[in-house]
């Protein structure tokens, strides 16, 4: 199969690689050029900007959240909607969360047998530069290291000796040279960049990026490189998830909640909902009504904290969502999901009245409690995972819970790996709601749709009975 493809990797995290990646995206959408974006690991925030620059969904590959096949499958299918693929990778080309670097940015370029361009922080360094290149040329020979772009120059001199060098000890070509600039355009907060959602100027930060990339990049060379990729054996699709076939007679309607506040979704979960059988709707918890219609809501993560006057504000939403939960609405919530359904929400010296179905109260704080890769096993009957289910996910939350006692409210994962709530549990089960820290992906997780939409299927059926039993009252009376 021919795919052309390309990866961008760098040395280390806040190399400037994001936004060099949104460059090139940018740049080729405007050569007229259709680009399938794609972001090594479980990232929401680069995602959404690669997604904006490239003007099409943005796809995540991680190999600790998805096994071999339905990653490899997810790749082969998206990228044959497009000219060809370009996948950035995450924090340095070889980290991971082991000795071994199993789940590493240079482990997935060898998976997905793609050329890589390293993206190389030049600051206050000139043949040292080609020596960290040489280091990653002989730690792992394997790897298809093609190109360098040389990042944050300060100057013509300053770019010849680091040119000369590579060139001479690394015997690779050099790809592009940004020279020193203002990041202005992309302020960043506690979790990288600040999400497109809430930029004030979205399509001038792309805009930025676009003409950095054209200025100082050699695109024509990445392309060649894309083009140059091996063929890859065709892999069949994964069965993650397959079509309902429940009582109901028409497809559950399942709420997504995004706005400001909610924001981190990935795209291959919102499709597994559509594929289990589900029509969604999409609603803002800050301006909107809640519908009396769902039979189903999923809350994403996001920032509520940020918008948590906002969110408080809107007394309609907040009591309608709690009266429908109150009469067995199913609700899949992820961190800041976690958080809107709690009792309050403490930031920044205020208190905000959340939805208040959960008996808990969150706080944020300066430094992250919970971050990275979680492992959760199943402990307590739920209607969405069998008990002794493993499952993996992310977390990365600064929030914590206030006053949490797990002897009063057991929760449903046992963590196996990661912080949760308190460092042993996580995931709080309130009737037909289930609200936890860790995201999941559907991919990595196929049971997780089609739970839902069995849920709100049930649900469903139940809404409209009860519909058609008051109906009936009505007329006879």
């Amino acid at each position: 199969m021919s795919l052309p493809r390309i990866m961008l990797a760098s040395l280390r995290g806040g190399s400037g690689k994001t936004v060099i990646t949104m460059g090139v995206l940018a740049a080729w959408k405007a050569q007229g050029c259709q680009v399938i974006p794609f972001k090594k690991g479980p990232d929401y925030i680069d995602a959404g900007w690669l997604a904006m620059a490239a003007g099409h969904p943005c796809f995540n590959l991680d190999p600790f959240l998805i096994k071999k096949r339905p990653l490899l499958h997810s790749f082969q299918y998206r990228a044959q909607g497009g000219e060809m693929s370009l996948i950035e990778g995450n924090r340095g080309l070889f980290d991971g969360i082991n000795p071994q670097g199993t789940y590493s940015t240079a482990e997935l370029a060898k998976l997905l047998k793609v050329p890589v361009a390293l993206i190389v922080d030049c600051t206050k360094s000139t043949r040292t530069v080609a020596a960290q290149v040489l280091g990653c040329q002989q730690f792992d020979p394997d790897l298809d290291l093609k190109g360098i772009v040389l990042n944050y120059i300060a100057g013509i001199r300053h770019e010849t000796i680091i040119r000369k060098s590579i060139e001479q000890y690394c015997g690779l070509p050099i790809l592009g040279a940004v020279p020193r600039k203002s990041s202005s355009q992309f302020p960043e907060r506690h979790l990288g960049l600040l999400p497109f959602q809430e930029h004030p100027e979205v399509e001038k930060a792309v805009r930025s990026a676009k003409e950095m990339a054209e200025k100082y990049l050699d695109l024509e060379g990445l392309r060649t490189l894309a083009y140059a990729a091996p063929l890859m054996r065709s892999f069949t699709p994964h069965p993650v998830c397959y079509r309902g076939t429940g009582a109901s007679a028409s497809r559950p309607l399942i709420g997504v909640i995004q706005d400001k506040a909610f924001q981190f979704y990935y795209p291959e979960n919102l499709e597994a909902l559509e594929k289990a059988g589900a029509e969604l709707i999409f609603l803002n918890a800050l301006t909107g009504e809640f519908p009396t219609t769902l039979d189903g809501l999923y809350i994403g993560g996001g920032f509520p904290e940020t918008q948590a006057l906002r969110l408080a504000d809107n007394h309609s939403f907040r009591l309608a969502l709690k009266e429908a939960i109150e009469e067995g609405l199913p609700v899949y919530a992820e961190c800041g999901g976690l958080m809107y359904l709690g009792q309050t929400l403490i930031y920044q010296g205020g208190t905000y009245p959340m939805v208040g179905v959960l008996p808990l109260a969150f706080v944020l704080e300066k430094k992250p409690q919970g971050h990275g890769y979680t492992t959760l096993k199943v402990q307590k009957d739920n209607p969405y995972f069998s008990v002794g289910t493993v499952l993996k996910g992310h977390e990365f939350h600064y929030s914590r819970v206030l006053d949490w006692d797990s002897t009063r409210i057991a929760p449903v994962f046992k963590m196996v790996k990661g912080f949760g709530l308190d460092g042993q549990g996580d995931g709080i089960l309130y009737k037909n709601v289930l609200a936890s820290y860790s995201h999941l992906h559907a991919l990595g997780t196929s049971e997780w749709a089609q739970a839902l939409w069995e849920q709100a299927s049930r649900f469903q059926t139940v809404r409209e009975g009860f519909s058609r039993s008051r109906e009936t009252n009505s007329l006879a009376c």
